[in-house]
């Protein structure tokens, strides 16, 4: 059911590896694991690790010339390698090492197909950057980006390189906002994998240039392939110069989150 000009194994590859990933999160899931420091309150558990490892392996074992980027393991192979996957083994680390079972399994070739994986609700989301899929017990579905259901997670953890001129909790106080969405956080990149589902109608968190971040990359391919609405929180472009995320499942949606951010709505 994948559909591209380009090579179609690529999608096949970012969706066995965020599977394999996903298969090591579940199953460590409810352990006691060690943890990795990272600074800041930030930290690795023994699942990051073990996850991003069997992603490593499928990769290698698929593509063993390309170089990645991984959440934990850093930069293998030539940073300016033609091909590069990026890999975040398991999105949400806070919340799996509480017991909570909102995570996610990124795995991104740059500028190329894409896999997003719910550990616990077994679903893979998947691009070969044209269109988009979620897979569920053996079968694939399109994926149909829908602002039906109102709900708008917001990323509230920092930094918030664009403070005091914006300010993601400031947006949940906003009369305009809570008249017209319903704030959730869901703290994962998992809820972008859910915009362009149609689990949510937008997702919106503050940063610098996140298309190539390896926790935002494989979601975002997701909801362009999707044909959602996908800017920085300044509307435009991402790229080097981009400021954070706003990504919305139709453009009336996100034309009016973009005016709720900049005052105007």
């Amino acid at each position: 059911m994948i559909n591209s000009s380009g090579d179609p194994d690529d999608a096949a590859v970012a969706t066995a590896a965020a599977g394999a990933g996903a298969d090591v999160v579940r199953g460590m899931y409810g352990r006691r694991l060690a943890r990795v420091d990272k600074g800041a309150g930030d930290f690795a558990t023994a699942a990051d690790i073990e996850a991003e490892k069997a992603i490593l392996d499928v990769i290698r074992s698929a593509r063993p010339d390309d170089a990645v980027l991984g959440e934990e393991g850093g930069q293998q192979g030539a940073a300016e390698a033609a091909r590069q996957w990026l890999v975040d083994p398991l999105c949400g680390t806070l919340n799996y090492a509480v017991g909570t079972m909102l995570v996610a399994v990124n795995v991104a070739l740059r500028d190329g197909p894409a896999a997003v994986a719910d550990p616990f609700s077994g679903e893979v989301f998947f691009t070969d950057g044209e269109s988009a899929w979620v897979r569920h017990n053996g079968a694939d579905e399109p994926l149909r980006p829908t602002s039906a259901t109102r709900l708008v997670d917001v990323n509230l953890d920092p930094p918030f390189p664009s403070a005091p001129g914006f300010r993601a909790v400031n947006l949940l106080a906003r009369t305009g906002f809570v008249e017209r969405f319903r704030p959730r956080v869901v703290s994962t990149t998992l809820a972008l994998a859910w915009v362009a589902a149609g689990k949510r109608a937008a997702y919106v968190t503050d940063g610098g240039d996140l298309s190539g971040s390896v926790h935002f990359a494989a979601g975002i391919a997701l909801c362009r392939a999707a044909g959602c609405a996908v800017t920085g929180i300044d509307g435009a472009p991402l790229g080097r110069t981009g400021r954070g995320l706003v990504v919305a499942a139709d453009a009336e949606t996100h034309e009016l989150l973009m005016s709720l951010i900049r005052g105007t709505g």
